[in-house]
C-alpha cells in the first residue's frame, strides 16, 4: 500500500502541478516584494473619477489578481486601500470589501498562474489558452455587469483615491507574464521567465538585492508548501481509491442518475461545489473530484475546455461565497468586519454562479 500511495503521490501529472506551484509561488512573492503589485494598483486606480472608485476597485482587483494569479495575495494588497477609500467617501465598507473580492476571483478563474487553473486543465488534459479562451465569453458579461452596478452604487462617492507618481516600470514582469501565456508559450517557461524579470527588475531597481530576490523567492515557495503537500497526500489518496475500486464506484453511482451531456455538467458543478464547501478550498476541490469529472466528461463527449471551466468556475463560485473560505476571512481581518456582512454584497461570484447555471441550460436547449 505505501509502494501504491507514493505511485500516487509521484506521478508525472501531479508533479509537474507542484513545479508549477513552486515556480509560481516564487513568482508572485518576489514581485510583491519590490513593489510590482503596488505599481499595477496604482496605474489602475491613478485617473479615476470620484463616482467610478467603487468600479475602479472592481476593476483594480481583476487586473492585480489576473497579474498575481492567486485571490488572497489580491485581497491582502488592495483590502487596506479599499478600507481607506471606504472611509474617505462614505460608502459602506462590507460594499467596498466585496468589491475586491469579487474581482479577486475574477483574477482566480482566469489567471495563467493561478493554481486552480492550473489544476483544472491539469486533470482535463486541455492548454491554458484554450481553456482561458473558452472560459472567458462567460466571465467577461459577469464582470461587465458588476462594474456597471458599481458604478451606480458609488455614485455619491465623493472623493477616490489619487496617485501622484507610478513606477512603470516594476510592471513589466506582470505585463511580461501575460503577454507570453497568452502566446501560448509553455507555463513553466513562463513562470522562469517571470522570476528572471523580478529579479532583474528589483536588483536593477533596489528594491532588494540578489539575497534579496532569492529570500522573497524561497518565502514563496514555503508558502505554497502546504498546496502541494496536500496535493501530493491526495494524489496518493487517490491512487489507494481506484486501485480498490473507489473512484468507479463513484462513477457508476452518478452515472446511474445521469442521462444526458446537461446531466453530466450539473453532475460535474455538484461535485466540485460539494467538494469545496467539505474544504473550504477550491484548488483541492478540483484537486479531488478532476479524475470523476474526466471521466464523466469523455463519457458525454463534453469538451475537455468545457469541462476545466465548469471545475474552475463553479469552485471559484462557491468559495468566493464561504464565509469561513480563507478569502473572506481574510477580507473581514484587514477590514475589521465580520465575514458574514460582506456575504451580501458579493454580487460577482453570485452572478458567476447563474451565469454556469445559465450556460448549461442554453447547451441543453441547443
Amino acid at each position: 500500500m505505501v509502494s501504491l500511495f507514493s505511485r500516487g503521490a509521484g506521478s508525472p501529472d501531479l508533479l509537474l502541478m507542484v513545479w508549477i506551484f513552486m515556480l509560481a509561488g516564487a513568482f508572485a512573492a518576489s514581485a510583491k516584494a519590490m513593489g510590482a503589485a503596488e505599481a499595477m494598483v496604482d496605474l489602475t486606480l491613478r485617473f479615476l473619477p470620484a463616482r467610478f472608485a467603487l468600479t475602479g476597485l472592481f476593476l483594480a482587483a481583476c487586473v492585480t489578481s489576473l497579474c498575481m494569479g492567486t485571490s488572497v495575495g489580491t485581497i491582502v494588497a488592495l483590502m487596506p486601500i479599499a478600507a481607506g477609500l471606504a472611509d474617505k467617501t462614505g460608502m459602506v465598507l462590507p460594499l467596498v470589501a466585496a468589491a475586491v473580492v469579487g474581482g479577486a476571483f475574477f483574477g482566480d478563474n482566469l489567471s495563467f498562474i493561478s493554481d486552480t487553473t492550473i489544476v483544472s486543465t491539469q486533470s482535463q488534459g486541455c492548454q491554458l489558452r484554450d481553456k482561458f479562451i473558452f472560459n472567458i465569453r462567460m466571465v467577461i458579461p459577469v464582470a461587465l455587469v458588476v462594474a456597471v452596478l458599481y458604478v451606480f452604487m458609488g455614485y455619491g462617492a465623493t472623493e477616490a483615491s489619487s496617485v501622484d507618481h507610478i513606477q512603470w516600470w516594476k510592471v513589466v514582469p506582470y505585463l511580461a507574464v501575460l503577454v507570453c501565456a497568452a502566446a501560448g508559450i509553455d507555463v513553466l517557461v513562463v513562470l522562469a521567465l517571470g522570476n528572471m524579470l523580478t529579479c532583474i527588475t528589483g536588483v536593477l531597481d533596489g528594491s532588494y538585492n540578489l539575497m534579496g530576490w532569492v529570500t522573497s523567492a524561497l518565502n514563496g515557495v514555503m508558502g505554497m508548501s502546504e498546496l502541494i503537500l496536500i496535493s501530493l497526500l491526495a494524489g496518493g489518496i487517490f491512487a489507494l481509491i481506484r486501485y480498490n475500486g473507489g473512484l468507479d464506484f463513484m462513477i457508476n453511482l452518478i452515472m446511474r442518475r445521469v442521462r444526458s451531456r446537461a446531466g453530466a455538467e450539473w453532475s460535474i458543478c455538484a461535485l466540485v461545489a460539494f467538494a469545496n464547501i467539505c474544504t473550504a478550498n477550491n484548488t483541492i476541490a478540483i484537486l479531488s473530484v478532476g479524475d470523476i469529472s474526466k471521466h464523466i466528461a469523455e463519457q458525454f463527449d463534453i469538451d475537455p475546455r468545457r469541462s476545466a471551466s465548469l471545475l474552475d468556475t463553479t469552485s471559484c463560485c462557491v468559495q468566493g461565497l464561504l464565509p469561513y473560505g480563507a478569502q473572506l476571512l481574510m477580507a473581514s481581518g484587514l477590514a475589521g468586519i465580520s465575514a458574514l456582512s460582506i456575504v451580501p454584497y458579493l454580487f460577482y461570484p453570485a452572478l458567476l454562479g447563474l451565469a454556469v447555471i445559465v450556460t448549461i441550460l442554453i447547451r441543453r436547449r441547443k
